[in-house]
């Protein structure tokens, strides 16, 4: 068996965990990481910013446990190879644009372009101006795997054909080796959500969802200011121009709109999405309210309720969910859920539906029916840097270098 390479694109926050995951699970041999610029004063300097987690600590200690010790050497300072853990990772300091990246050169098939820049699969290859997702595959790479949701930014385009977008535990196996040449492994906040709605959405009694809602309370992340700033000339958002430190921001979400590629019967409800930031740096919150046409059991008691909803994830847990989702009938806080290797945690306790009826004269017979409707409110939890996502992403990797 010939040695895989990853690729990983951009040296930031989930650049640098993809790191760590892969060194972890072991599935590559060793790792092409473009930084695109020259970064740190030495070779040694970069080792140190990929080995130490202001978040989740040193690299050793998620790899071996409290016992373990560092384990960085420095190869080659000028060919930017050192060696983390026994394996090799080499640093690319020139080149920015994915078309000029020269993956090809070492053996790298797959890229995971974590860059969060090149997010349209409609951009040609060969763009000149900012680049594009798709100049990886003109530098060799045979498929990038995107750490954000495609965005086409021309609407009379659609998406391209060999481009897809994939949340692992969800519809990951609709990858087709040989087609899907650019993957999109969504969003934290879509793959959390994603894994809450289909344990309802499969299951007949919840499966009649009228209209759902969804809000973040998200972690920040380095998209905002740490103090406020001046807003950029077409700047739209100004919240998040101002500091991160000491304020609750307003902003908008994707997570609505990148679930309906990845859960098509989302498109035939109603649903919206907003997002808080909070000074906090992981771990983050999904509020789901939703509305079911339900119906009364024979005793008279509606159909939905909390321990039902519960149950539901219950067996989705120990069952297709298996690992991907959980169920805690703790009270948590965020700094709990730091690390959690799940898409997503239910805050059990918390699940809270209420029954109501709609009175609707029938046109006929002027007769009243009564429909039970019921709404739902779900907590749940997800790390949306490391374990909720990164893990899941890394999953996916693996999942597609396994059936390239």
């Amino acid at each position: 068996m010939s040695s895989r390479v990853l690729g990983i694109n951009a040296l930031g926050r989930i650049g640098k965990l993809t790191l760590w995951y892969h060194l972890d699970r072991g599935t590559f041999d060793s790792f092409v990481m473009n930084a695109g610029r020259n970064v740190g004063q030495s070779l040694d300097a970069v080792g140190q910013y990929l080995c130490k987690d202001s978040t989740y600590g040193p690299l050793y200690r998620y790899l071996l446990g409290h016992n373990g010790k560092p384990d960085v050497q420095i190869v080659d300072e000028a060919a930017g190879l050192m060696k983390i853990h026994g394996k090799e990772v080499r640093i690319l300091r020139t080149a920015r644009n994915p078309k000029d990246i020269n993956w090809r050169d070492y053996g790298v098939d797959i890229v995971v372009d974590c860059s969060g820049t090149f997010a349209d699969p409609t951009v040609p290859g060969d763009d000149e101006k900012k680049g594009s997702i798709r100049g990886h595959l003109l530098g060799g790479a045979k498929v990038v795997i995107n750490s954000s949701a495609f965005k086409i930014k021309d609407k009379s385009k659609t998406m391209p054909e060999d481009a897809v977008m994939l949340i692992c535990g969800i519809n990951h196996e609709q990858y087709v080796p040989g087609k899907h040449l650019l993957v999109s492994a969504a969003s934290c906040t879509t793959t959390g959500l994603a894994h809450m709605l289909k344990p309802l959405l499969e299951n007949e009694a919840t499966s009649n969802m009228l209209t759902a809602g969804m809000g973040t309370v998200h972690a920040a992340t380095n998209t905002q200011s740490v103090l406020d700033s001046v807003p950029k000339a077409d700047e739209k958002d100004l919240r998040k121009k101002r500091s991160i430190f000491n304020n609750i921001i307003i902003t908008s979400t994707n997570a609505a709109k990148a679930l309906e590629p990845v859960m098509p019967s989302m498109g035939d409800i109603g649903f919206m999405a907003d997002s808080l930031r909070i000074p906090t740096n992981t771990a983050s919150l999904i509020v789901l309210n939703a509305t079911f046409q339900s119906e009364m059991t024979p005793e008279g008691t509606p159909s939905i309720t909390q321990d039902s909803i519960n149950k539901l994830y219950e067996q989705a847990a120990a069952g297709v969910g298996k690992d991907l989702v959980k169920v805690s009938y703790e009270q948590n806080v965020s700094s709990d859920m730091i690390g959690e290797d799940a898409a997503v945690v239910i805050e059990a306790l918390e699940t809270h539906t209420r029954t109501g009826f709609l009175s609707l004269k029938l046109p006929d017979s002027g007769d009243t029916v009564q429909i039970p409707v019921t709404h739902a409110k779900i907590f749940g939890w997800y790390d949306n840097e490391l374990g909720s996502y990164t893990h899941r992403m890394g999953e996916l990797t693996t999942y597609i270098a396994e059936n390239l």
